[in-house]
């Protein structure tokens, strides 16, 4: 018989909580049976295994990100949504690290297009629409705000800024800048 009160959204929720407080890397069916008393055994009728609940935390991760990233959107345009974009990601790892390696996550590509990560597409799409980019360029200019944006938040997390001047925000904010002005000039092919 099941405990009750698990489900497999509220394992997946106290699996998101402990990937922020312990490292998306260390959140197993083992640990998440820790954190709740109970048996290994007692999780295995809600979730199939550990990459299961692994994969839940990263679509969960995923859907808040987009979520948080459509909301800083709405109604802007140009610079002001590059900025928007890029900061409401940032936040969400500054916020949420366990969560935010968990959307980073590889998933198969039918668990992945039904996912939030076809809505992060359109989105850097949508933030790329402000400096008319035809395909491919369009195509190349999301993986490459993708790069710099996930880029420079894993070396911010991981300590990298911390121990030179000028401090991280004023790169971050000089980076953005960059981004925009290569946007606007686009080079061609």
């Amino acid at each position: 018989m099941a405990r009750a009160g698990l489900t497999p959204e509220r394992l997946t929720r106290a699996g998101a909580e402990l990937a922020d407080e312990v490292g998306f890397d260390k959140v197993t069916v083992a640990a998440l049976a820790r954190q709740f008393g109970v048996k290994d055994a007692s999780l295995y009728s809600h979730l199939k295994n550990s990459q299961d609940l692994r994969t839940r935390i990263a679509l969960l991760a995923l859907e808040e990100l987009a979520d948080r990233v459509s909301a800083a959107l709405a109604g802007r345009a140009g610079k002001d949504a590059l900025e928007a974009f890029a900061n409401a990601y940032r936040d969400y790892a500054r916020e949420h690290p366990g969560r935010y390696d968990a959307a980073r996550l590889r998933l198969d590509p039918a668990t992945a297009a039904a996912g939030a990560g076809p809505r992060h597409s359109q989105m850097s799409r949508a933030v790329l629409r402000g400096y008319d980019l035809a395909e491919p360029d369009q195509t190349h200019a999301v993986r490459l705000l993708g790069s710099v944006f996930h880029g420079y938040i894993s070396l911010e997390s991981a300590g990298g800024f911390d121990h030179s001047r000028p401090g991280s925000q004023e790169s971050w904010s000089r980076v953005l800048d960059a981004l925009d002005a290569l946007l606007r000039n686009w080079p061609a092919p």
